[in-house]
């Protein structure tokens, strides 16, 4: 049974103790929900009938997302430009080839630029990935400059016709001024060719609060459009994607699944929250 369903059938067949209460609020707390959450949650299970509860729940945490389009719109035409933005570790290169994939597998002309120059490790990795998957990628020298590499990519993407520019940006955190001067020249660089569309921000689905920390620094350095979560299986049903979306109004738009370049998929609001009570 799903997050929420165990408990919350258990609550709807008895009057929920303060036993049954004090280990729901635990198990909400460890699911990353965060604190102003589970607690709007727990004063609905104390309140609300029992047989309107699942409902209630469901429209709370509903209530708690984001109404900003959760879909990456393609302009027809025109080269649709995607950053990819979070801190190392988190699976965001990966991301970036999966979202690729995504597209690839839908017909569309993908190219990748490997901008995050200062790990070459990075760079190796979006290229083999770039392989397997049959897209090509930009990238540049060892510790070039990450602008002038997306300068190069985003005119390759214009130049030849190209549906989706999806680019994997530095994860380096050093300080904020650091980060926000490296992205902001990323950014400026890259719409003297074309428009930035979207700035995913690549979110450790097992990270626990420090996402959102980290969700928030990115989102003072530069506008974000969307989040990835990743690391999402069996026992982690992405509960800080929620906290994150309710904390900064971010919407979650694509959700990693597996290790498999397949497995990645759309968010689906309705779907995750039905996952929650089955």
């Amino acid at each position: 049974m799903g997050l929420f369903g165990s408990f919350l059938s258990k609550f709807s067949r008895n009057r929920a103790s303060i036993e049954d209460i004090e280990e729901f609020r635990k198990l909400l707390i460890e699911s990353d929900l965060g604190v102003g959450a589970t607690e709007e949650i727990i004063d609905l299970v104390k309140k609300e009938k029992s047989e309107n509860l699942e409902n209630a729940v469901a429209q709370r945490i509903k209530s708690f997302l984001s109404d900003k389009p959760r879909e990456i719109s393609l302009h027809h035409g025109e080269v649709t430009t995607v950053l990819i933005v979070g801190v190392n570790g988190t699976g965001k290169t990966t991301s970036a080839a999966k979202l690729a994939n995504f597209y690839k597998t839908q017909g569309k002309k993908v190219l990748l630029v490997a901008a995050d120059t200062f790990r070459a490790a990075a760079v190796d990795q979006l290229v083999t990935w770039g392989s397997r998957i049959g897209v090509d990628v930009v990238k540049g020298s060892d510790n070039s400059d990450p602008a002038a590499v997306c300068f190069d990519g985003a005119s390759k993407a214009k130049n030849e016709n190209y549906d989706l520019l999806i680019i994997d940006t530095a994860g380096r955190l050093h300080t904020k001024s650091n980060l926000m001067d490296e992205l902001s020249k990323v950014r400026r660089v890259i719409e003297k060719v074309t428009p930035v569309n979207e700035i995913l921000f690549v979110l450790d689905g097992t990270t626990g609060q420090n996402g959102i920390a980290q969700a928030k620094v990115f989102s003072e350095s530069v506008p974000l459009t969307g989040m990835i979560v990743t690391k999402v299986d069996g026992s982690t049903k992405g509960g800080i994607a929620l906290a994150t979306e309710r904390e900064l109004g971010v919407p979650l738009k694509f959700v990693g699944v597996g290790e498999n370049i397949g497995d990645f998929k759309e968010f689906e609001p309705d779907d995750y929250i039905s996952e929650l009570f089955t």
